[in-house]
């Protein structure tokens, strides 16, 4: 098996690494300096070898690069090799900038890509509600066209926002059409969520954890955003929030991560006097063998898209493998670590445990196991995706509400 990417993305490897090297250096040249504004630098620098934001348009404050995964992949590991600020994360780069670029306004684009692309703006995600999670067609929060028809009047609640206490604005599904069937009366709007209009409070956690980077709930009382804000027709936000665009996007990080982890989870049994144990050798073995299989998975999917070839049905299975692995070591971890699973995680009682590497650390990753099987699409919807799209299996009528 030839896992090289070939001479011309190794000489380009050198290229980055030769720009790494001269424009980021170690952590600790940047004691006394401004760190946010050297990343901005350093961001700005990087975008304008071509390094970063490469399917943003270049008047949008991007790179505007051809598709090219393997390159792709070849940043990635290098800014990760030399702990390398890469783009800003969160649901702006991930959601509203893909978006805006397919079925935004050149004013909308204008607005607010260049400034997503720079950091100022933070988008949290105004989906979900209470009661309407995975069937996010059942949205309740009403939006009504103001008396001279230039504003969205905005009412309702929005739930689970990610990182909600530092979101300056928000892309959201609003019930505008509320006589048409469920999935045609939606519409998708943004709005600044700096206004009288808007209340955010922060959700606590069963960790105990509650704060800037935690989840969020949004209640909007009479709240406005102009009509020039809708993203696409009146109606039809259900059919924007499903956009996607081509990305030079490939598994492997999220193998790489498992890696990690499960290294960390034979440590953890090192550490416990528990590696000689045939029934734990036997279970890491299992587990062993599960995240190479997804590792090489997702090499298959890498050379697949490097190749422009369609992977067929396994590409839909790995978010859900990725969850039901880490499931399984949590399960392992949360057995080595014994009574200390039932200890206080540290963020609720605010004085950390005792027990082998700190099992705090073990119990926010077990807790995280359950949550990962919610977040980014339920676990039950993923089964009935693969089913449905992958294996051409009849729709489940107990999910679609049809029964």
């Amino acid at each position: 098996m030839d896992l090289s990417y070939g001479e011309a993305a190794e000489a380009f490897r050198a290229e980055v690494r030769a720009f790494l090297s001269s424009h980021w250096p170690p952590a600790a040249d940047l004691r006394g300096a401004d760190l946010k504004a050297f990343i901005r630098a350093f961001r700005a620098a990087a975008t304008e070898a071509g390094y970063l934001y490469r399917a943003v348009p270049k008047r949008y404050g991007g790179s505007e690069q051809p598709v090219d995964v393997i390159k792709a992949q070849v940043i990635r590991e290098e800014f990760a090799r030399a702990r390398a600020p890469m783009e800003v994360g969160g649901n702006g780069m991930n959601m509203t900038v893909p978006t805006l670029l397919e079925k935004g306004t050149d004013e909308q684009k204008e607005l607010f890509i260049r400034r997503t692309v720079e950091g100022d703006y933070i988008w949290g995600q105004g989906y979900s509600e209470p009661g309407s999670g995975s069937d996010l067609a059942s949205v309740r929060t009403k939006g009504e066209l103001s008396a001279d028809g230039s504003k969205w009047i905005i009412n309702g609640q929005k739930i689970w926002t990610s990182q909600g206490m530092q979101s300056t604005h928000m892309f959201m599904l609003v019930r505008t059409e509320p006589d048409a069937p469920k999935h045609d009366g939606i519409t998708y709007l943004l709005i600044d969520l700096n206004q009288p209009g808007v209340t955010r409070r922060p959700i606590r956690q069963m960790t105990g954890e509650q704060g800037d980077h935690t989840f969020c709930e949004f209640f909007f009382d009479n709240a406005e955003t102009p009509v020039s804000w809708q993203v696409g027709e009146r109606g039809q936000g259900w059919y924007v929030s499903r956009t996607t665009l081509k990305h030079e996007r490939a598994s492997i990080g999220s193998a790489d991560g498992l890696g990690r982890q499960f290294a960390k989870l034979v440590e953890l049994a090192k550490e416990v006097d528990r590696i000689g144990d045939p029934v734990i050798r036997d279970k890491l073995a299992q587990i062993e063998g599960f995240v190479l299989s997804h590792r090489y998975t997702s090499f298959r999917l890498f050379s697949c898209a490097a190749a422009g070839e369609d992977p067929g049905p396994v590409s839909l299975m790995m978010k859900l493998l990725l969850t039901e692995i880490g499931h399984e070591m949590a399960l392992l971890a949360q057995e080595l670590i014994g009574e200390h699973a039932f200890t206080e995680p540290a963020g609720a009682g605010g004085r950390g445990n005792r027990g082998p590497r700190g099992p705090e650390k073990w119990l926010d990753q077990i807790m995280g196991s359950l949550g990962n099987s919610i977040a980014g699409g339920a676990s039950n919807i993923q089964r009935n995706i693969i089913g449905e799209r992958g294996l051409g299996l009849p729709r489940d009528l107990a999910m679609s509400g049809e029964r």
